[in-house]
Order: structure tokens, then sequence, then C-alpha cells
């Protein structure tokens, strides 16, 4: 039996997915929510919020993601950080996923992902649990309903959390499973109720797909100047660093807060939808997204919250600090309607180095900026993971090394390609800390930063007078209106200018020692800005 609206030539069945049991086509969000309190998968919040938890995983499983090894892909993708799986493995996988399936209810949406219509692909969403189908119709872009009456798919992901893997007969590495057959036009997920799986795994498709079509996919956030798309600035960054915050600028029109792509026609979302962070959200710091958590659909993801009033507790971080929530991108007041932008005028790489050393903007040229989104600098501090004491630091290349099939430099020299054309100014921005270390020194002043981006978008920070970086090479401005002038000098923030030192040292080595593995594939410009 099946409900809800589908293209009548499309159905399950047609790619040969039978023996089924109710299979709920495109339902709506008021559906939605219905079918999941009756599924117990989940408790109606406040405003008509979703509240979840997601079990024993409460973040992605990137050591469980794999790639098939077929002879269409095996020459481009980047197998150092993609684990391999044999096609044998996958079709056992993919026999066994289905089996498990049979008589069981299903969820189905046709969504896209790219709101480029010439670039978008069509993707149909499989999902055991009603509220990943919520959390999906979020995330993704939803069809007018009257296309959905002829939608095709491009790719199917099947998300089916209660199936666990066989390492030995589906060649993969645990129980939880993420699959993609770029020949088949499939991804496989299974034993995680984790809901990012379903959004990342879109996201790596684009990441494969578009580089052939000369378009940049970017883990980043993205907004334009109120009424003047052509004035657009995107922002990368890893968890935790800003992009999500940063971007929402109430002065700004906000394209989307996570995944983009760089056409020759400009910036475009991938995505319909946002999935931000609540870990100590302040509703006078972030007003908008603080108010999507008492808004009727928003997806509220591991967090704790009284029982009695559904009141959400955003310092309670015993079931992760990686608590979430997610909800439609018109949910913000200032959000595009139509996700699109033009070229970006001004590239952002946000950091967050806890090592104190970085200062809180730089400008960079081509090359030092191909240098730093290849590094993905930031830094893990003491207390986000057992056994950190002190701050590491942590290298995700393209600020998204999870999610990138390609080899690094393929996505480094479409940025440079793309910055050189249009003639972006870079700038790295650090949302760490000043004056000393994590414990030591202070988390930098989110007043700064806003002031110190207002000057980097609205151009005045071009004007400023800048001084060379001793440790890295990059120019930093002197002095900005709104901010304190010592605030741009690290060394002069910290009680101890020699400790400083020895810890810029420290740090400059750490880059130098992890850029030494893309030496061998980039240009001697790039090499110089690597020396510094």
């Amino acid at each position: 039996m099946s409900s809800g609206r589908v293209n009548p030539n499309f159905k399950l069945e047609d790619q040969g997915i039978t023996e089924l049991g109710n299979v709920h086509y495109n339902l709506m969000e008021p559906a939605l929510i219905e079918a999941a309190l009756k599924r117990d998968e989940g408790t109606l919040g406040q405003g008509g919020t979703f509240l979840v938890t997601t079990g024993k995983f409460t973040g992605r499983s990137p050591r469980d993601k794999h790639v098939v090894k077929s002879a269409s892909v095996e020459d481009s993708i980047w197998w150092d950080n993609n684990a391999a799986m044999s096609e044998a493995g996958f079709d056992a996988l993919y026999e066994d996923m289905l089996a498990h399936m049979k008589g069981r209810d299903y969820f189905v949406q046709d969504l896209v992902g790219g709101a480029d219509p010439a670039l978008a692909i069509n993707v149909r969403m499989v999902t055991e649990l009603a509220w990943h189908n919520l959390f999906i119709r979020h995330l993704l872009r939803r069809p007018e309903r009257d296309v959905l009456d002829g939608f095709m798919a491009d790719f199917t992901v099947i998300n089916c959390p209660s199936f666990q893997a066989d390492p030995k007969k589906h060649d993969c590495r645990s129980e939880t499973v993420i699959a993609m057959n770029f020949d088949r036009k499939l991804i496989l997920i299974g034993g995680t109720e984790y809901a990012g799986e379903n959004k990342k795994s879109v996201f790596t498709l684009l990441n494969y797909l578009l580089p052939e079509k000369g378009v940049m996919p970017m883990h980043c956030s993205a907004n334009h100047a109120t009424g003047n798309p052509v004035d657009t600035a995107v922002f990368f960054g890893l968890s935790g660093t800003g992009k999500t915050t940063l971007s929402a600028d109430p002065a700004r029109t906000l394209i989307g807060d996570d995944e983009h792509g760089w056409s020759d026609r400009g910036t475009f979302n991938f995505e319909g939808g946002c999935y931000a962070k609540t870990i100590n959200l302040n509703p006078e710091a972030e007003p908008e997204i603080y108010a999507t958590t008492q808004k009727f659909g928003t997806v509220i993801e591991n967090m704790v919250f009284d029982e009695e009033t559904k009141e959400l507790d955003f310092d309670d971080d015993s079931l992760t600090a990686n608590m979430r929530c997610a909800y439609p991108l018109d949910y913000i007041s200032n959000a595009s309607e139509t996700a699109l932008g033009g070229h970006p005028k001004n590239v952002i790489m946000l950091t967050c180095d806890a090592f104190g050393v970085l200062p809180p903007v730089a400008r960079l040229t081509p090359a030092q900026a191909m240098y730093h989104f290849l590094s993905g600098f930031t830094s893990k501090v003491a207390g986000t993971e057992r056994g950190v004491t002190e701050p590491e630091p942590t290298f995700s290349t393209c600020f998204g090394a999870p999610f990138m099939p390609r080899r690094p430099e393929a996505y480094g020299n479409l940025l440079r390609e793309k910055i050189a054309k249009h003639g972006a100014t870079c700038w790295l921005v650090n949302t760490g800390w000043t004056g000393g270390a994590y414990g030591t020194g202070s988390r930098m002043p989110i007043r700064a930063t806003r002031a110190l981006l207002t000057a980097a978008l609205d151009g005045s920070l071009g004007d400023a007078t800048f001084r060379k970086d001793e440790n890295f090479g990059f120019e930093v401005p002197e002095m900005v209106p709104g901010v304190p002038e010592v605030l741009l000098d690290p060394r002069r923030t910290w009680d101890d200018p020699e400790a400083y030192d020895v810890q810029a040292a420290k740090l400059v080595k750490m880059f130098a020692d992890n850029f030494e593995q893309y030496l061998p594939y980039i240009d001697d410009d790039v090499k110089a800005a690597a020396i510094g």
C-alpha cells in the first residue's frame, strides 16, 4: 500500500524495491510529524517542534563511509581519504538491505540538491524513520507539488538504521555503513540514526559530480548585501568556527548556512534548510536561529528538555555537545527566496585557533588562500574529547575532508582559478583564542569579529594599513575602527611575549608538517606561500 503524491511511473517497485509494507511518498510536515509520533520516534515540543535522540551515534561516522571502487571512478577518487568497497561487497549489501526492508513501512521524499536548475540533481530519499524524512525535507530543496507527478531521480539514498552491516560479507569496516555507488546511482546508509548522514551523503555526491562541470563545491555559508546579490560573500569553516552564526547577519541576505556551489553564473545553495548547532544558543546573540527552536516542524536533535514543559536546556550537553536543530531556510526572515548570489566578492576562511597565535583577521593572496584552503585548520580544545588536555590541531583539507571524494588539489585549483578570474578578496578570520591559548587566554570577542567582517564586506578594511605577519607571511591590518588595536597584534595580547613566540613556532611547524603531503601536487607560488 502506498500514499502521498508521486510519479505513477516511478515508484519504488519500478526501482526493484518490492514487498515493503506501507510506502508513504512525499508526505508534508504535519503528516510526517503525525506518523513519527504514532511510531514513537520522538516527542512533540513547544511550537510543534519534534524532539528526537539519535541513540549511539550523535555525530557522523566518517570512518564508515565507503565508495565502491569501480573502473569508472577508480582513477578519480582520493582513496587515501575514501575507504574502498568492492562491487561484490556493495551488491551483497544492497541485496541484504532490501531483504531486511521487506514488510516494513518506509517514507520517500523526492527532492532536489542545488538551487541552480541547470546544475541541480534529483534525489530520492527512502527512510525507515518518519522523522528522517522530515529532516531531509527541510535540508534539501522541495519541488513544487505538481512537479512530483513527473519526478525521476538521478540518485537514490536508502537509509535504514535498523540494518546492521556484516563487515566480512559487505566489505566494510563495521556494522555501520555509508556506501556510495556512482555507477548504480545509489547510496546506502545503515546502522546509525544520526540524521546528518542524510544530508552529507548528498553533499559528497555533489562534491564528486560538480568539478567535472567546472563548478566549485564549497563547505561554506554564504550571504549577499540586501538588494544586491552581486555583493556576495562566502564563509568557509569547520564545525564550531562560526559559519552559521556569522553568515546570519541581519543586515545582509542569507543564501545558505553550509553547502554551496560556485559556477560560471555565481553562487548557489545546495540546500533548502539549515542544520544549526544549539549548544549555548543565545536568544540575544542569535535571535533568528533561537526562534526556530520553537517553530512548527523544526527537528530538535539530541537536546535535553523538561519532560513536563518541553522547555529546552541549551547548556546541558550530557547527551552530546553536537546538539542541533534542522529547519527550512524560510524560517530565517532575511533568507534569500532564490538561494542564488553573484560571484563572491569576499571569501572568508574561518578558523578557531585554540593556540592563541593567529590574528583576528588577515588578508590572503590567491596562493595563500589555496594554502590555507588546503590546510583547513582549526583546533580541538580540552574537554571536547576524552584524553584531550591541551589544544590539538585539526587539519581538514578544503574545510571538509570527510565530504571530498576527489583529491584536494582538484578543489584548491578550482577555487584559486575562480578567485583570480572574478577578483575576490580572501580573508582568514580567527574566531578562536587571544591573549593566550585555551585555558589561559579568552575567546575572541564576537563584537570584534563582527566589526572586522563588516569592514571587510563593505570594502573599508581594504583601505587599512597592513603589516606582514612574521609567522605566516599574510597581511594583518594595524588599525580598524571599533576593534581594540592590541587585538590585531596577537603577541601583544599575551602577558609573556616569549611564550607567544614558542607557541607560534609550534603552530607554524604543525602547518608545515601537515602541508608536506600536498607539495608534489602544487605550483611554486603556493609552495612559497607554505614557506611564508
